[in-house]
């Protein structure tokens, strides 16, 4: 089983020296970086499953390079602070850090708080995965398959059974081109014939309106003239 590693970033050889040996004893792989650009370069190249992140550091400080890190990852961070610095304790969780340990730091405690967070953090990723799981994003669009609720940009828009039908056709395989014979066979779960094509298209239009600013210059369903429909691919929203 590979161990769980953990980057430690203070710019005090002491005290990056004494905790990564105290995090080995405890298991762990240890990386270390002595200012936040050096951490930043580290995470370029790789990703630990926790930072330590001290808050008093040349170059870039604690905050800083939690708020570049924050920009990208969720990964769990804990950040040093010295006690009196409360108020770097606070601006520090309010930038995104999950918890602060107090110099001088007791070893145990020290211990105790990087396995309670990384127990937390694998049970919100199994939680995440599974609700990944449940719904279909593209773009403004989640589909959630198991209330069987459309939302376009955060609004619950109302579908018919057959509409969602459709929209969960194309959310599930976006970018690719459905024919109206393919979408009527796949959603009517009946044999197509040249007939069914009216009643896709009146279908697709019915969506359009509720899925679209513009419905008549549709964002998502778009047209393959000559073979059918498609939804286009959309990067997630934050």
């Amino acid at each position: 089983m590979d161990k769980q590693k953990i980057l430690v970033v203070d710019d005090d050889k002491a005290i990056l020296f004494s905790m990564s040996k105290l995090l080995e004893y405890e298991g762990f792989e240890v990386w270390k970086a002595q200012d936040g650009i050096e951490a930043l370069n580290l995470l370029t190249e790789s990703t630990p499953d926790l930072i330590i992140l001290d808050i008093m550091m040349p170059k870039l400080d604690g905050i800083s390079a939690l708020m570049k890190i924050r920009e990208t990852s969720h990964i769990p961070v804990i950040i040093l602070s010295a006690k009196s610095e409360d108020s770097d304790k606070v601006y520090g969780l309010s930038m995104g850090a999950d918890d602060y340990i107090c110099k001088p730091y007791n070893p145990a405690e020290l211990g105790a708080r990087v396995k309670a967070l990384l127990r937390r953090y694998k049970a919100w990723n199994t939680d995440e995965r599974q609700k990944n799981k449940e719904r279909l994003i593209n773009g403004g669009l989640v589909l959630d398959t198991v209330a069987k609720q459309l939302f376009v940009d955060g609004q619950e828009t109302k579908l018919t059974a057959t509409e969602y039908k459709i929209v969960q056709l194309f959310m599930n395989n976006p970018g690719r081109v459905y024919s109206a014979e393919e979408i009527y066979e796949r959603v009517w779960n009946e044999h197509a014939d040249y007939t069914v094509e009216n009643t896709v298209m009146v279908h697709i239009r019915r969506i359009r309106q509720k899925i679209e600013i513009d419905s008549k210059n549709p964002k998502y369903i778009k047209v393959v003239w000559g073979i059918g429909y498609k939804m286009e691919k959309f990067e997630r929203k934050n």
